[in-house]
C-alpha cells in the first residue's frame, strides 16, 4: 500500500529518539512522508487493552444488579434501600470522574489506568464482606470513586493513539467493553452464587481485575517511547494538525463548546444505561416472574446487541467522515439515528411477550452505546489533547450527579407504584433526542473554522 502521509512537527518533536526521526523528519513545520508499506496496526494492540478494562469495569458494577433480588430477599431490603445502594455509587463515580480525568491529564495513563483498575478490583471484593446497607453503600462508594478512572483514562488513550477518523471507532470498540462485561457477569455469577454463595460472585470478578494491570504494564508506553510502534504507524498518528498545547484550568474549560456538548451528552444517556444496568433484571423478575438463570440468555442478547451498537456507532461516524462528512456533522447525524432507535423502548414495560421487551430493550441499548461512544468522540474532537482527560472527567461528574438523584427516584417510584416501570422507560425512550436538540445548539456550526482539537467544521 503506498500512501502520503503529512505529520506535523510541533514543539519538541524534533528530540524523538534516533530510530524514529528518519521516517518522520526533525524540520519544524510540516514534513511529507511517503509510506511504501503498510501503516501498521499496533495502535489497535492498545485498543484491546482497553476494551478489556471496560470489560472488567462492567462486569463488576454488573454483579449487585444481578444479585438484587437475592441481597433484597436475605437482607430485607426495600426499593428504595438499593436504589441508595446505588446512589451512592454514582455520587462517589462521579468525583472519582472529575477528580481522575485530571488526574490523568497530570500522570499520564500508564500509571493512572492501572492504579485505578487496582483500586476498584479491591473494592469490588470488599462487597463480599459487607452485610448491611451501609456497608454496601461504603463498598459502592469505593467502587465507583476507582472506576471513575476508566473512560477518562480510555478518552485520552484514544487521543494519543488513533487519528481523528479512526477515533470514534477505536471508542466503540473499547466501549463494547461495557457489554461483553454485561454480558459474562449473567453467565458467570449465577453460577457463582449456587456452587460458592453470593460473596463468590464479588470476589472471583473484582479478582480478575489484578491479572489486567499486570499485563498493562507489561505492554503500555506512549506512542512515542512504544518500541513496537514503527516510524510510519506513528507518523500516521500524529497526521492530524499539531496545536500549541497549554495547561488549561478547569475554570478556563468551562468556556469551551465543546465542554457544555459532553456534559449535555453524558447526562442525557448515562443515567438512563444505568438504569438497564441495576433495573433491568429486577425488571424481568417482576414482570415475567423469571429468576437469576432464567433472565440470563435475555440479559445476554440485550448486551450482545449493545455490543453491536458500540462498534456500529463508532463505525458509523467514521465512515461518513471518511466519505467526505465533516467530523461534527458525523457524530449529529449518528446521534440522530441512535435517538430514533431508543423511541420504541417507551413500549417495553406494556407487551405481554418477555422476548419482546427484551427486543426493545436490547435496540435501545445498542442505540445508547452508539451515541455515548460518539459522546466521547466529540471531546477529542473539540478540545485540546491535553485536555482530553479533565473534560471527560467533568462531564461524567455532572453526570453521575445527577445520576445519584435519579438512582434514589428510580427506587422510590418502584416502591410508590408497586413496581410498575412504565413511566420509566417512557422517560428513558426521549432523554436521548433531547440531549442531540440541546448539544446541536451548543456544538460549532458547520463552517465556522477549527476547532481547538484542529478539527475542521
Amino acid at each position: 500500500m503506498s500512501e502520503q502521509i503529512i505529520a506535523d512537527a510541533g514543539p519538541g518533536q524534533s528530540a524523538e529518539p534516533a530510530h524514529r526521526a528518519g521516517g518522520i523528519g526533525q524540520a519544524a513545520g510540516k514534513a511529507a512522508v511517503t509510506v511504501s508499506k503498510a501503516i501498521g496496526r499496533y495502535r489497535w494492540t492498545i485498543c484491546g487493552l482497553l476494551f478489556f478494562s471496560t470489560t472488567i469495569n462492567y462486569m463488576d458494577r454488573q454483579v449487585l444488579g444481578l444479585l438484587k433480588s437475592t441481597l433484597m430477599g436475605d437482607m430485607g431490603w426495600t426499593e428504595s434501600d438499593f436504589g441508595d445502594i446505588v446512589a451512592a455509587f454514582s455520587l462517589a463515580y462521579a468525583f472519582g470522574y472529575i477528580g481522575c480525568g485530571r488526574l490523568m491529564d497530570k500522570i499520564g495513563i500508564r500509571i493512572g489506568l492501572p492504579a485505578a483498575v487496582a483500586g476498584w478490583s479491591f473494592f469490588a471484593c470488599v462487597h463480599a464482606f459487607m452485610g448491611s446497607v451501609f456497608g454496601f453503600k461504603m463498598a459502592r462508594a469505593g467502587l465507583g470513586l476507582t472506576e471513575g478512572g476508566n473512560f477518562p483514562a480510555s478518552i485520552k488513550a484514544v487521543s494519543e493513539w488513533f487519528p481523528a477518523k479512526e477515533r470514534a471507532l477505536a471508542t466503540g470498540i473499547f466501549n463494547a467493553g461495557s457489554n461483553v462485561g454485561a454480558v459474562v457477569a449473567p453467565i458467570l455469577v449465577p453460577i457463582l452464587l449456587v456452587a460458592y454463595g453470593w460473596q463468590a460472585a464479588f470476589l472471583v470478578t473484582g479478582g480478575i481485575g489484578f491479572f489486567w494491570v499486570i499485563a498493562w504494564l507489561l505492554i503500555y508506553r506512549k506512542p512515542e517511547d512504544h518500541p513496537k510502534l514503527t516510524a510510519e504507524e506513528l507518523a500516521y498518528i500524529r497526521s492530524d494538525p499539531v496545536l500549541p498545547q497549554e495547561n488549561i484550568p478547569w475554570i478556563k474549560l468551562l468556556s469551551y463548546r465543546g465542554t457544555w456538548a459532553n456534559i449535555v451528552g453524558t447526562c442525557f444517556s448515562a443515567p438512563v444505561w444505568w438504569f438497564y444496568l441495576n433495573w433491568v433484571p429486577g425488571f424481568l423478575n417482576k414482570q415475567y416472574g423469571v429468576n437469576l438463570f432464567g433472565a440470563m440468555l435475555p440479559l445476554i442478547i440485550i448486551y450482545t446487541m449493545a455490543d453491536f451498537g458500540s462498534v456500529g456507532g463508532g463505525w458509523f461516524s467514521s465512515h461518513l467522515i471518511k466519505r467526505g462528512v465533516k467530523p461534527l456533522r458525523a457524530r449529529k447525524l449518528t446521534f440522530l439515528v441512535c435517538g430514533l432507535c431508543v423511541l420504541p423502548v417507551f413500549f417495553a414495560s406494556t407487551v405481554s411477550s418477555m422476548w419482546v421487551a427484551v427486543l426493545l430493550i436490547g435496540i435501545a441499548a445498542s442505540a445508547h452505546q452508539g451515541y455515548s461512544a460518539n459522546v466521547y468522540t466529540i471531546v477529542s474532537d473539540t478540545m485540546p489533547r491535553n485536555a482530553v482527560g479533565s473534560v471527560v472527567g467533568i462531564g461524567g461528574f455532572c453526570a453521575y450527579f445527577v445520576g445519584m438523584f435519579v438512582s434514589m427516584g428510580v427506587g422510590r417510584l418502584l416502591d410508590a407504584t408497586n413496581g410498575n416501570y412504565q413511566v420509566l422507560f417512557g422517560i428513558a425512550s426521549v432523554l436521548y433526542l433531547v440531549g442531540l436538540a440541546i448539544m446541536h445548539v451548543i456544538l460549532p456550526k458547520t463552517g465556522s473554522g477549527m476547532t481547538p482539537a484542529g478539527i475542521e467544521v
